[in-house]
């Protein structure tokens, strides 16, 4: 079973400051979009913001949650969004069917020792010619206590990332970092200063003024790096 690792406790502390980076949140959003179908599943929605954003776009979405607390909070907070539907899943999902459009998962599979267990575990779960879309953070030199505190067993490079998933049986649309400015400035708080990625002025700070610049800059001329990878899969045929 690919068993999630981490704090659950800091998890939620950081996933409740990065809440508040809704620029950052909204590129990301759109990343996902075009690969999204008809009804995608969400692979650990967490509190639930992209879920929420990607909902408004979509006739019908699936968000889901491994672990017990957190799916609580999730279900309170989707029951306001009629077109979400909320389940338990931990991967590999039993009884899977290919039954969704996409499945999206973003910022989990670093936390899963057997990531391609897992990439296949969400093909199971798509329609052939579906997309398999994954954002995962960037570099292992970047790796830092933070990383290691949320349960990060591993970052990625296009390289390791294009590998699980060609291993796992998808075929790459696309691949690419994302967030270039971003890598320097998390390496700078988390590493050199010894900072949680938190809500707080530095946070807003980058996401009203650093990251529009970089977001722009990225549709023009793709990174050599970044601070997350972003790669589409598509499900054989």
């Amino acid at each position: 079973m690919a068993d999630i690792t981490g704090d659950q406790r800091i998890q939620s502390e950081v996933l409740e400051g990065l809440a508040t980076a809704v620029n950052h949140r909204r590129w990301f959003v759109e990343l996902a979009l075009p690969h999204l179908g008809d009804n995608p599943i969400e692979i650990g929605s967490g509190l639930g913001d992209y879920a929420i954003e990607w909902s408004e776009h979509l006739p019908k979405f699936t968000a889901t949650e491994a672990d017990p607390d957190r799916l609580i909070l999730l279900k309170e907070r989707m029951a306001e969004y009629p077109t979400i539907d909320v389940r338990q899943m931990l991967l590999p999902a039993q009884d899977a069917k290919a039954e969704y459009s996409a499945a999206v998962s973003y910022n989990v599979l670093e936390h899963i020792e057997d990531h391609v267990g897992a990439l296949r575990s969400m093909k199971e779960l798509v329609r052939p010619g579906g997309k398999v879309i994954i954002i995962v953070p960037a570099f292992m030199f970047a790796m830092s206590q933070v990383d290691i505190a949320t349960g990060h067993i591993r970052r990625y490079t296009k390289k390791t990332l294009g590998a699980a998933f060609t291993e796992a049986g998808l075929e790459i649309e696309k691949l690419h970092y994302a967030n270039a400015l971003g890598l320097i400035g998390y390496y700078t708080a988390t590493s050199i200063f010894k900072l949680a990625p938190k809500e707080g002025p530095m946070v807003k700070i980058y996401d009203s003024l650093v990251l529009p610049v970089t977001k722009a800059a990225e549709r023009v001329v793709r990174p050599p790096f970044g601070q997350s990878v972003f790669c589409v899969g598509r499900v054989p045929r």
